[in-house]
């Protein structure tokens, strides 16, 4: 007796969809002219699966029935199922020959098979401008429900590198069946390349939650996950100052995929600065211009470039660098107070070293050190008089007479200790 009530719940409602008005319509619309009336309002209401359900029903208790023919080679054409559509178009010319409406009807059906051939072909080029051309104004024109040429155009887009328009695409196909996994592997990567990786990630799982081995959403997956774990190995060893360490996990970082350039160009500035803190100013330069390769108006970046530079005593591009660092620090969202006299403080040490070296460096002309003696200035003088006095130098006279004038002005102002003071 237990098991009664269980049954009941489920017999209950089967005999109630057995009773209902709707079973019992269905149940007796057998009839071809009617079945195929529901299938023409299906399609035009685009339920093109549940209208080919139908027609094949129609055709099943009605083999020669002509229209129905050719609703389903034209639901068969919206879906891209092209070569069944085809050998449906072809049944119905012949139970009625010369129909210029249908013919033509065939003629854009090989139009659209065509084009999505070539729209293949094309991808397979990397012309992904033409691959969109051929499905825009072909393909989705003739066949507007096909799943493959949709797919394709999302791909294409992807790598033309339009990231919205792949999201904004993929979305309508998702909308039409949730789990479609080339569709959630597609937006997950779109989301990915603008850097929103949680977006991203929550796609990919999704889409291993209904395939946990689909390779390509694995690989996906993993390797985002990766990514972060590295950055952050990275992030964390330059806080707790492992600057040479912090310095290889973000090269690495870099390594694992050079194409994610919303990404990459946070990873570039974050090696800028350990690297600037090593001392390390020729890489810290090129790893800061990558950065501002991506986005010319990252104020750090021109920040880290300008204290590089000082490292490799290019004192010009310094000052050019930071200046231009000052000039859009303002302008910046999220700059504050400390941060741009940080710019402005580097601003002036830059302009310094570059006032000092334009001037003369005398002691450079005699050879000679800073620390040198009054006699060691005086020796050193004599020295290279006697060795670029112009009577001396008869073959070339015209820079003997220049270093001359050179060294003997450098020893007037050396030998002087009033003026060597200054």
């Amino acid at each position: 007796m237990a098991q009664w009530p269980w049954r009941w719940r489920v017999l209950l409602p089967l005999l109630l969809l057995h009773s209902s008005p709707v079973f019992a319509q269905e149940g007796q619309d057998n009839d071809p002219s009617t079945l195929f009336k529901r299938a023409s309002e299906m399609m035009n209401l685009r339920k093109y699966d549940g209208s080919l359900g139908l027609l094949n029903a129609v055709l099943e208790v009605d083999p020669n029935h002509s229209e129905a023919y050719r609703q389903r080679a034209s639901v068969l054409r919206h879906k891209c199922r092209y070569k069944e559509a085809e050998g449906d178009y072809s049944k119905y010319l012949e139970l009625k020959p010369g129909s210029s409406s249908v013919e033509k009807e065939l003629s854009q059906l090989l139009q659209a098979q065509n084009a999505l051939e070539s729209a293949y072909g094309q991808f397979e080029s990397h012309d992904f401008s033409k691959v969109l051309e051929y499905i825009n104004k072909i393909v989705l024109v003739f066949s507007p429900n096909c799943l493959k040429a949709k797919l394709l155009k999302a791909k294409a887009l992807l790598a033309l590198e339009d990231y919205s328009s792949v999201i904004s695409e993929t979305g309508f196909i998702l909308k039409e069946d949730e789990d479609n996994l080339d569709a959630l592997l597609l937006r997950g990567r779109a989301y990915y390349y603008l850097a929103d990786h949680d977006v991203a990630s929550r796609h990919y799982q999704k889409g291993l939650r209904l395939d946990p081995e689909h390779s390509e959403l694995k690989k996906a997956y993993f390797g985002l996950k990766n990514l972060l774990k590295k950055t952050k190995s990275a992030e964390d060893n330059a806080a707790k100052g492992k600057l040479r360490v912090s310095a290889e996990d973000y090269k690495a970082a870099l390594a694992m995929d050079p194409d994610h350039t919303s990404y990459n160009v946070h990873l570039y500035l974050g090696l800028c600065k350990v690297l600037v803190k090593l001392g390390r100013g020729k890489e810290a330069i090129s790893s800061c211009t990558e950065a501002l390769n991506i986005d010319g108006e990252l104020v750090d970046a021109l920040t880290q470039r300008g204290e590089a530079k000082l490292l490799t005593e290019d004192w010009e591009g310094a000052v050019q660098d930071l200046k231009e660092a000052s000039q859009k620090s303002p302008q910046a969202r999220i700059e504050s107070k400390g941060h741009d006299m940080g710019i402005r403080e580097a601003l002036m040490r830059a302009e310094k070293q570059l006032k000092l070296s334009k001037r003369k460096d005398w002691y450079k002309i005699l050879g000679i050190s800073k620390t040198a003696s009054a006699a060691d200035i005086k020796r050193a003088y004599k020295k290279l008089a006697l060795q670029w006095h112009p009577d001396k130098n008869v073959d070339n006279r015209e820079e003997a007479e220049n270093m001359f004038r050179e060294i003997a002005a450098a020893y007037e102002v050396l030998g002087d200790e009033d003026k060597r003071e200054r």
